[in-house]
């Protein structure tokens, strides 16, 4: 479960970013008072335009960030207060997530199994199931800089997953990929929804939403412009298609 109640977050402008500003300010609201709930067994859906606050929100909840005001919690911790809980309860990945190339995609697994005190039997038969669900098997043990960027994304996901978080996050995960590798993600993600996860997921593309959403917000300068189900949105904007309504909503808010 996460629940973010009057979220804001402020940042301060640099003088080279005020002298490129119409009328210039020395803080910016990047999140302006944003609240929804995100439940275990569905998936919420965050989207938004570059820079819409996404990302920011996202890193908040992953305890990565810290508000400037309003709360959130996940699976009951305050991301403020009890950041090192939030971390074992959750797994966050973004498609710009980094690896350590010296290593091989079964020694990064084990070893952020082993910082997480998995039981070696436990870590390994985890790792062999993840590697044969993302058909990892091929490049287990082969150097994280001489594989492909699907390959390496698939690295993250295990990495993000092996401690069997109830929570999970994941922030453009599939962006620059492979329709094969794509593909083995969302079902992988349906997997964690079907096993009564709580799941958030970000994502410019707008077939993965149609594929996977059972709720969705549309977030836009910051501020939310629609809370509510898939359903209830697809409802709403009728015949047009997914991305003609997510236009719409950001069209409107222009205006």
């Amino acid at each position: 479960m996460i629940t973010v109640k009057n979220l804001v977050k402020t940042f301060k402008t640099t003088k080279d970013q005020r002298k490129k500003m119409e009328v210039p300010v020395k803080e910016i609201n990047a999140v302006e008072n944003v609240s929804f709930e995100c439940k275990p067994g569905r998936i919420f859906s965050l989207l938004g335009p570059n820079g819409a606050g996404k990302t920011t929100t996202l890193r908040i909840i992953a305890a990565l960030m810290k508000p400037t005001s309003g709360s959130v919690e996940v699976n009951g911790y305050d991301v403020t207060k009890q950041d090192k809980e939030v971390h074992r309860n959750i797994g966050f990945l973004t498609g710009s997530t980094k690896l350590y190339d010296r290593l091989s995609p079964r020694e990064i697994v084990k070893y952020y199994g082993n910082l997480y005190g998995l039981d070696k039997t436990v870590l390994n038969r985890r790792i062999d199931e993840y590697f044969t669900v993302l058909d990892m098997h091929s490049f287990a043990d082969q150097r994280i800089g001489k594989l492909s960027s699907g390959m390496k994304q698939k690295t993250s996901i295990v990495r993000t997953m092996i401690h069997d978080p109830q929570v999970l996050v994941f922030d453009e995960a599939t962006v620059g990929l492979d329709v094969i590798t794509s593909k083995n993600i969302v079902q992988l993600v349906r997997k964690c929804r079907n096993d009564g996860k709580t799941i958030i997921f970000s994502t410019h593309i707008m077939g993965e939403v149609a594929l996977l959403s059972d709720d969705l917000a549309i977030i836009h300068k910051g501020k939310l412009l629609y809370n509510g189900t898939y359903q209830s949105f697809c409802d709403e904007i009728g015949d047009i298609t997914v991305e003609e309504g997510f236009i719409k909503y950001i069209e409107g808010a222009e205006k």
